[in-house]
């Protein structure tokens, strides 16, 4: 089995990593970081943290070197995702591309390009610290299922989930996959933003009384519009932002849009409470505390 990683970040190389410490799974990695890429060519793809996992991974910025694969796995931030895919198309043509992105409109950007896609929403989290080296904060459960616009074939879903599984990230292939995703934007919405915005990890965002009631408002109005679908919720977001408070499961971990506002990053605002806001709006549903944090994201982006 040949797999590429599309955005070698964190979430990227945790998967990376971890596949490549199988002896029947060859893994590729594309990323703009030359410095990133470098390292990983000479010294492996090193996982330190809740885990400490050394892969050698064949990583590339150019995308006309990824040689025909089985599947791709697209990690890139959500605002990078058509040019990625765009860009990396050529290595999918008979093959299967699941993304294990945050937010919502990644599968629809990847089936402008691809003609098998994969549903996927994974909780496992870090961050880089060191070009080739990522620290592995969160572990946590991966569910991939078809998307239902262009479906991969279930049985190559069951394939990649059993190859991440024997590599270290637990994943589970469902016919479904839109209740686990929508789980999991709703518990992003409601928590990244906060610790963006106050500078506070997850642990000391739910400390907070006033902050923990507005995570519920923005919970309470991500679930009007996921049932407002149809969407059946795999588990209560309510349950595991108080779980992932836990000191050993994420108290210490800064959300990813914390990470990309203190390097005064572009956030993925837009396609988390933006995204949920979208979808009210088009379905009747009011999401104005949605739409007051994305302002509020917005506006210290314009700040930089």
């Amino acid at each position: 089995m040949v797999v590429a990683v599309v955005g070698c970040g964190a979430v990227g190389s945790l998967f990376a990593a971890n596949l490549a410490t199988l002896d029947d799974v060859e893994v590729w990695a594309f990323d703009l970081a030359r410095e990133h890429v470098d390292a990983i060519n000479r010294d492996g793809l090193r996982l330190t943290g809740a885990g400490e996992v050394t892969g050698r991974v064949r990583a590339t910025t150019d995308a006309a070197e990824l040689p025909s694969c089985d599947f791709g796995i697209v990690a890139t931030k959500a605002m990078h995702t058509d040019r990625a895919v765009a860009a990396t198309a050529h290595a999918f043509a008979n093959g299967c591309v699941a993304t294990v992105q945050n937010g919502i409109g990644n599968e629809e950007v990847l089936a402008r390009h691809v003609e098998r896609v994969i549903r996927g929403t994974t909780f496992p989290a870090g961050k880089i610290v060191a070009p080739g080296v990522v620290q592995w904060d969160v572990k946590g459960d991966t569910t991939l299922g078809p998307f239902e616009e262009r479906p991969a074939p279930f049985e190559q879903v069951e394939r990649l989930a059993d190859a991440c599984s024997r590599g270290g990230m637990p994943t589970k292939a469902v016919e479904d996959a839109r209740g686990p995703q929508w789980r999991k934007v709703i518990f992003n919405a409601a928590t990244n933003p906060l610790g963006a915005l106050t500078g506070l990890t997850h642990g000391r965002v739910c400390e907070q009384p006033a902050l923990r009631r507005l995570a519920s408002q923005l919970v309470d109005e991500g679930k009007a519009v996921a049932d407002a679908q149809g969407i059946v919720l795999d588990a209560d977001p309510e349950e595991l932002i108080d779980y992932a408070a836990r000191p050993e499961v994420a108290y210490d971990h800064k959300a990813s849009m914390l990470q990309d506002v203190e390097a005064r990053r572009q956030t993925e605002v837009d396609f988390l409470n933006g995204g949920i806001a979208g979808f009210g709006g088009r379905l009747g549903v009011p999401t104005p505390t949605h739409q007051t944090i994305h302002a509020l994201v917005k506006g210290v982006e314009a700040s930089w």
